[in-house]
């Protein structure tokens, strides 16, 4: 009996310790002028919400305190901004008080001078270096021969094989997490991870500058002389982690949506088919594509802007303030940050016309990309730099798997959640030749 008292009395006090604090965060950050919302558990807020229910924390959010509201998460307290008109005035106005926003666990992942992170004239330098590297010109004389030649070699031998599409989409693990280097932790791989890939690349610059040879690749580039994009060796490592890790995640995890998209949609599937079989028909079998050809690929670029809408790869972006501002008719401090929540403007009916329906025709009829609500790449002064060498990874993989195979999910319905991949174990098919 004793025993039992004593267990209901740290039960108890439990409950009324845990209400206690989660009392006082809220009191702690009930200032003046701030808008409506719940900052959860001191240290860790919300942060475990966010992370584990994604979208179905917003809407429940949204449908409590509207779509401008305040909450605590990834360590630190943040104002989080669902209308489109507002985000878009964020995203333009940078040098207006409001700089890059990224998580602490980013920055020690991605670097400090990752281009996410810098602003101002570092932002300008870092941008204007990542540009030279992928540009138009790079893209064409350079990059697409590799692209073709890596995609046509990659999916030469599919098959009649299963393949796990979501495994080409693993991403690096810890950007997102809270910054505590404990073992086991999201974290604490990811930071291990950057170390050996920080170890890999200063070698392999040292290697590159001893040896005086110019390679036609990008390192070659970054250290060549005749770049006028002078780089110190953390940027020049901290550059290439941005541009393996963001291009990794949004291209592989975009490609695996639309082949199930492609696979839902016989119709699309059909007029994609025609848009790359016409390019064939004009080439021999061993002919590579070429710029020319990729740029005519309009119904396979509305494909990607499509599966990248629905998909939403990327749900936002993170702000925060270098002083007191008012956004919104509020009043935001200074260091807060600030989530400019870009995917629900993706499903908006007013925006998009039956908004759950997979429909890449709509990007041929309207010129929507050059809309003011656009915002799948970014916006303002930091909109991807990487969009075309993204969008051309991703048609040239269309390409080649379009033109020669056909394929079925493997168990795909039980493990797909529309309109995007929810399951761990993601997406598995079945090719077999056309």
């Amino acid at each position: 009996m004793a025993g039992l008292v004593v267990i209901l009395a740290v039960f108890w006090s439990l409950c009324i310790l845990s209400i206690a604090l989660l009392r006082w965060n809220e009191v702690r950050y009930r200032k003046k002028g701030l808008p409506p919302g719940t900052m959860g558990w001191p240290v860790f807020g919300e942060t475990t919400e966010f992370l584990k229910q994604g979208p179905g924390f917003m809407k429940n959010q949204r449908s409590r305190f509207g779509s401008f509201f305040k909450s605590h998460i990834l360590g630190c307290p943040t104002i989080v901004s669902m209308d489109p008109e507002l985000n878009r005035y964020i995203l333009v106005n940078e040098a207006k008080g409001l700089v890059p926003g990224y998580p602490q666990s980013m920055l020690d992942i991605l670097g400090k001078c990752n281009i996410a992170a810098v602003h101002g004239s570092a932002h300008k330098h870092m941008r204007g270096a990542l540009l030279a590297l992928i540009s138009p010109t790079m893209i064409k004389d350079q990059l697409l021969p590799k692209i073709d030649d890596f995609m046509r070699s990659h999916l030469s031998d599919w098959n009649n094989k299963i393949v796990d599409i979501q495994e080409k989409t693993k991403r690096v693990l810890g950007t997102l997490s809270l910054p505590i280097n404990l073992p086991n932790t999201n974290y604490h791989r990811g930071f291990q991870a950057r170390q050996h890939i920080t170890s890999l690349l200063r070698k392999l610059v040292e290697e590159r500058r001893a040896s005086g040879e110019n390679q036609q690749d990008m390192l070659g580039f970054l250290v060549g002389e005749e770049n006028k994009y002078k780089l110190s060796d953390e940027e020049m490592i901290d550059l290439i982690i941005t541009i393996l890790y963001s291009g990794y995640e949004t291209v592989s995890t975009t490609s695996m949506m639309a082949v199930k998209y492609l696979h839902d949609h016989p119709k699309v599937l059909e007029e994609l088919r025609k848009e790359h079989m016409a390019i064939r028909d004009r080439k021999k079998p061993e002919d590579p594509i070429h710029y020319d050809d990729y740029k005519s690929m309009r119904f396979t670029r509305a494909v990607i802007y499509e599966t990248s809408r629905l998909a939403t790869i990327v749900n936002g972006v993170l702000r925060k303030t270098t002083r007191d501002m008012e956004i919104n008719g509020y009043l935001i401090p200074k260091g807060w940050r600030i989530y400019v929540y870009t995917r629900e403007v993706n499903y908006d009916p007013c925006l998009y016309p039956d908004p759950l329906t997979f429909n890449p025709w709509r990007w041929l009829d309207k010129g929507l990309e050059n809309q003011h609500h656009f915002l799948i790449f970014g916006g303002g002064t930091r909109q991807c730099p990487g969009k075309e060498l993204g969008l051309a990874e991703i048609s040239t993989f269309l390409h080649y798997f379009v033109t020669k195979y056909k394929w079925e999910e493997v168990g795909g319905d039980k493990l797909m959640k529309f309109p995007r991949v929810e399951a761990p174990n993601g997406l598995r098919i079945r090719v077999s030749t056309n």
